[in-house]
């Protein structure tokens, strides 16, 4: 007789009683490269030096040890974004055919383009310390070149913590982040016990102590298994509204000439203020600043 009522039972309830569906785990990745074991300066960074096309690999299989650790975590769906350098680094031919690549400049919301509120955790691979920080590998926020320091309502913001506050706006908590031990400190130090792999030790600006790249592989999916285990224990990383961004150049003169917009308030000789109703209008903001050129136009 039970057994009959559990047939009765289950043929009532439908298709869903008799086959679980799996639960929704979507992940966002954004992958630098400063923060890449080995990693010590510019042969490794960009095109032109002898080195990149070895290290562009070895960005990859960190990005690729991510993605893998976070299919076998339960993740049903990923995003990749590429964001170093010139946006297009990632080998994506050596991605699975169901993760989706973010590539190139310029994008909304930059090293955070793709995120919305639909995705559960954030991994950050291959981070780097702020410009402010005087340790760290290649240290530097968004632009080594023009960028002196970087702020978020008076906070030095890293590129960890700025990510992370875009992914925050969106309710996504940042759960894993890799990069050198510099990076690794100031991103906890912001943002809380996330989990980290640090792929390397500063030695100084263009020197580390490193992993290989296959050990910082094994160490990051080890991490990122650890992480989505317990993702239900990180909290997104919010940063009060409106939100006050401080840019400080290396030289005064876009300081000078920005500070003639309406929006813009010039704090001091190389230092302007612009004021977002939310992360999202910063974001925007930081994007144009970043990326904007004369040399856009023909």
């Amino acid at each position: 007789m039970n057994r009959v009522l559990a047939l009765a039972a289950l043929l009532l309830a439908g298709p869903a009683a008799s086959a679980a569906t799996p639960a929704k785990l979507k992940v966002f990745v954004s992958v630098d490269m400063e923060g890449v074991a080995g990693v010590v300066s510019p042969d490794q960074l960009g095109p032109s030096g002898f080195e990149y096309a070895r290290f562009r690999e070895f960005m990859t299989k960190e990005a690729l040890a991510a993605v893998t650790a976070a299919k076998e975590g339960g993740a049903t769906e990923i995003v990749v974004a590429d964001a170093h350098g010139n946006g297009q680094n990632l080998l994506i031919e050596q991605f699975p055919p169901d993760v989706r690549i973010v590539r190139s400049w310029p994008r909304p919301l930059g090293m955070m383009g793709g995120i919305d509120a639909s995705f559960d955790a954030a991994l950050f691979v291959g981070y780097h310390s702020s410009t402010d920080n005087p340790q760290g590998v290649r240290a530097h926020t968004f632009s080594s070149a023009r960028l002196h320091s970087v702020k978020l309502n008076g906070q030095v913001a890293s590129e960890g913590s700025f990510n992370a506050a875009v992914a925050g706006h969106f309710g996504v908590p940042v759960v894993f982040v890799s990069g050198d031990d510099a990076a690794v400190a100031e991103v906890r130090a912001q943002l809380g016990d996330v989990e980290a792999v640090e792929t390397k030790r500063h030695l100084g600006f263009h020197a580390a102590e490193t992993l290989t790249p296959a050990a910082a592989c094994a160490r990051i999916a080890e991490g990122v298994k650890r992480a989505l285990a317990r993702r239900a224990g990180f909290k997104p990383f919010r940063i009060p509204t409106p939100v006050a961004l401080d840019v400080t150049f290396k030289n005064y003169r876009p300081a000078e000439v920005a500070a003639y917009l309406r929006a813009i308030q010039r704090v001091d000789s190389h230092t302007i203020r612009f004021v977002g109703q939310d992360m999202l209008e910063v974001s925007a903001f930081q994007v144009f600043l970043t990326n904007y050129s004369l040399e856009l136009e023909p």
